[in-house]
């Protein structure tokens, strides 16, 4: 996740994402300079957390994915689900995400290649993204997405 310039001796990120605990789940944050940014990073952290370190050069499969909320937030936990059947019931793991977004819908294109989870290589199991602790912001010009994954 890059750093740049600091807001009252805060680094900003710039585009990334990150984690946080939550009892016994665990949420995802993703930032950026764009709201779609912050979707597409928001969507990594939860793919890395199940497979691990993905490279994007791995890429062998696309998907287009749709998505619809009543708001920002609402969004963000449909999206993250959508990828999350899609991935799936293809047998993908996503590592890129072309995130377009127009009011309370998105469309996106999401890579990754083939490969069915397996128990005892997974990372965590990620059963879902929930409401609990959903906020979709932006300050100091950086967008933020987050919300907790049931696991």
């Amino acid at each position: 996740m890059g750093l740049s310039q600091t807001t009252q001796g805060i680094p900003m990120r710039q585009a990334g994402f990150e984690t946080f605990e939550h009892g016994a789940d665990i949420g995802v944050r993703g930032f950026g300079p764009s709201l779609e940014e912050a979707f597409a990073q928001g969507a990594k952290a939860v793919f890395e957390l199940i497979y691990g370190d993905l490279e994007a050069g791995a890429e062998v499969q696309e998907l287009t994915v749709e998505a619809e909320g009543y708001d920002l937030e609402s969004l963000f936990v449909v999206w993250l689900n959508a990828l999350l059947t899609q991935a799936d019931i293809h047998g993908l793991a996503l590592s890129s995400f072309e995130v377009s977004i127009d009011g309370f819908s998105l469309i996106a294109r999401a890579r990754g290649e083939d490969r069915r989870i397996d128990p005892d290589s997974v990372g965590v199991e990620v059963k879902g993204a929930t409401y609990s602790q959903v906020a979709v912001f932006k300050e100091g010009g950086l967008w933020t997405a987050q919300c907790v994954v049931d696991v």
